[in-house]
């Protein structure tokens, strides 16, 4: 499968915000991101719509800064690879893993697994 890798080891490819191309596609993933915590509230479609990771956007674990400053396109380049703040969304990520085992079909659970939870072995490809 074809990828594209994020800064901190997404597979955008697998991700279905980033994948979704109609209004009901991105509903359905409005309410699983809800469903699995990762937003408070059923957004709006064009709340979840995603187009890729870029330099104007915000991180929750401020990375997109930290590349700025570091000289670099994705956290393995980094002198300081793996730092404090890719062991914090590591594990973070880990958690939300355990939430989607539980809250997730199969199919969403794979999906989501390709996407979000192979963020190491993406980032040491």
């Amino acid at each position: 499968m074809e990828e594209m890798i994020t800064l901190c080891g997404d597979n955008c490819f697998a991700c279905p915000r980033y994948l979704a191309k109609s209004e009901e596609e991105l509903e359905k993933t409005a309410e699983l991101w809800h469903r699995v915590g990762w937003r408070d509230r059923i957004v709006s479609a064009e709340e979840i719509r995603c187009t890729g990771c870029s330099s104007h956007k915000a991180c929750t674990y401020h990375l997109v800064e930290c590349i700025k400053k570091h000289g670099i396109t994705k956290c393995n380049q980094c002198s300081c690879y793996p730092c404090e703040k890719i062991n914090k969304m590591l594990e973070r990520s880990k958690e939300y893993q355990k939430v989607c085992k539980v809250k997730c079909s199969k199919k969403e659970y794979q999906m989501l697994e390709e996407a979000f939870f192979r963020k190491e072995s993406n980032l040491e490809k």
